[in-house]
């Protein structure tokens, strides 16, 4: 029973009857007692939403004899459609306690919710869409009762402070990100402190962190650059891999224990940073970050495009492209060292050139006009002929990268370069030849097969020497930071425009009077021409 003092507009008057009995006036005041049986019929029928009821009372600031708006909003509660969220070892699921029917149909046709007619259930099929999910239906009415323990907003044990300077551009590509209600991809050339940005987001957030790293070398610099540029405890920082699996307020992964362990790992992190995010559409990865629950999103690249054009499908992981800046521009700006970049044209032997013809020829014949990937797509079906075409492609590629007068020629370039006192990096794509040029160079080589404690052991000798050279394969693409480096040597490469970023990239770090030189090594009239434009095609389309 209530008291309204206030004169009571007609309309609402009509509806305070809907649901309650009128006693006439007592004083100044109208008298109300609650009907139940009103309550329910006119919100059964659609006269009265549940909603309604507690505004109206609210509004003309009711004052209760017996009960209490307390009272009401539990009796009220029982009439509005509602929906329970709790988790259920790994799954999330929405239990309606009533019939949503359209409430949800936009969320089961984008594949945010599916319907499990066994358990009378939603399933949601992506975390990432938890909180906005949940939004949603408290929009359209629908009471929330959420029983999953995962709160959007978890705070660090202490608020961090940033203990570095950001330059114009990072300060810039920071204000773009948060513009974009703190989500979005940052697209900065390597060398460009990317990864200060990131550790200037998290100081500024101070929420539990995620960091998604491409290679076990990149997962130690981000500890050791969080540790160094915030005044966060070394215990607050955490490495979650192989042997090592500790969860911390910041805790730094690979991508491939991100995959496996994601769904044991999202209820804790409100922040979730991915590096080298240009791998996160493929098929494995996109997986981490569709069952994050992360509401605060960065992603980080030198290179965001893809050469499959797949990274269209990256911006909603993500929050889209925020902000980009090419090398050419930040080495105007004095922020990159300048380059040039060398193309060294060679020959085959006469007797490679015999084999490769012979090679050429009966790949012609054996792929009859098709595709590369028709080829693939051929093999893949036991086409005998698809499968021999595809292995000889291999040899007579392996045959051009390993041409004999790249070796001299590499050579001829290092002994040149050493008498300059240049630090010089050697990028080749297969294992074999880099360990035959790091013997006929007298140098040390990193490969992925090497253990970890060899290739951080090398990585640290060539870092503190003044000058010398060091061989690389594709591991050395990303992740490898040798701030001093000034001479990149490409042996054999793709045609992939990320890669030859990603290597240029390598040397771009900026020291007083540097001059970064990327020589190419490409064999005549052969693929390894058309590959060499295709890839530095890059550098017009970015304004280098």
């Amino acid at each position: 029973m209530f008291r309204i003092s206030e004169w009571i507009d007609r309309d609402d008057f009509a509806k305070l009857m809907r649901f309650c009995r009128y006693l006439g006036r007592d004083g100044s005041a109208s008298v109300f007692e609650v009907d139940l049986n009103r309550l329910a019929a006119s919100i059964r029928e659609g006269e009265l939403r549940p909603e309604e009821v507690l505004d109206l009372v609210e509004g003309y600031e009711a004052e209760f004899e017996e009960g209490s708006l307390e009272d009401l909003e539990r009796l009220v509660e029982e009439y509005m459609p509602r929906v329970v969220v709790r988790r259920l070892g790994k799954e999330i699921i929405f239990e309606p306690r009533a019939y949503l029917g359209d409430a949800v149909r936009d969320l089961r046709e984008a594949g945010i919710l599916r319907y499990d007619r066994d358990r009378r259930v939603f399933v949601l099929v992506k975390p990432m869409y938890l909180f906005e999910a949940m939004n949603r239906l408290r929009a359209r009415g629908i009471r929330v009762v959420d029983e999953t323990g995962i709160k959007p907003r978890q705070e660090l044990p202490l608020k961090l402070s940033f203990r570095g300077e950001l330059r114009p551009y990072q300060a810039e590509a920071l204000e773009k990100w948060r513009g974009n209600g703190y989500r979005g991809v940052v697209s900065l050339p390597t060398g460009s402190g990317k990864t200060i940005v990131a550790i200037a987001a998290i100081a500024e957030l101070s929420v539990r962190t995620l960091i998604v790293a491409f290679t076990k070398e990149q997962m130690f610099q981000w500890r050791d650059k969080i540790l160094e540029f915030t005044d966060a405890p070394p215990n607050m920082v955490g490495l979650f891999y192989g042997e090592e699996k500790r969860v911390a307020p910041i805790t730094v992964t690979t991508y491939q224990s991100a995959f496996r362990y994601i769904d044991q790992l999202y209820p804790y992190y409100s922040f979730l940073i991915v590096d080298e995010v240009h791998h996160l559409p493929a098929e494995k990865f996109r997986y981490i970050a569709e069952h994050s629950v992360a509401i605060y999103r960065m992603g980080l690249s030198a290179t965001v495009v893809r050469e499959d054009g797949k990274h269209v499908e990256l911006f909603p992981l993500m929050g889209g492209l925020v902000y980009h800046k090419s090398a050419s521009e930040l080495a105007e700006e004095g922020y990159l060292a300048r380059y040039k970049l060398i193309v060294i044209k060679v020959d085959l032997t006469p007797e490679e050139r015999a084999r490769y013809r012979k090679l050429l020829d009966e790949y012609r014949k054996l792929a009859r006009g098709r595709t590369f990937e028709q080829l693939l797509a051929a093999a893949r079906h036991g086409d005998a002929e698809a499968i021999k075409a595809i292995k000889i492609r291999t040899e007579i590629r392996q045959l051009v990268h390993n041409a004999r007068r790249k070796i001299e020629i590499v050579q001829k370039i290092v002994s040149e370069e050493l008498q300059k006192g240049s630090k010089i990096l050697v990028f080749t794509q297969y294992v074999d030849q880099a360990k035959k040029l790091a013997e006929i160079l007298a140098a040390p080589y990193i490969t992925g097969e090497l253990d970890e404690t060899t290739r951080k052991a090398r990585l640290e000798a060539f870092k503190a020497s003044k000058s010398g050279v060091l061989v690389l394969t594709t591991v050395g693409d990303e992740g490898i930071d040798i701030p001093d480096a000034n001479v990149g040597i490409i042996v054999a490469g793709t045609g992939s425009r990320r890669q030859y970023l990603q290597r240029l990239g390598r040397l771009l770090r900026p020291a007083p009077g540097k001059e970064a030189r990327l020589y190419e090594i490409v064999v005549k009239n052969t693929f390894e021409e058309f590959e060499s434009r295709k890839r530095r095609s890059v550098l017009a389309s970015l304004g280098m």
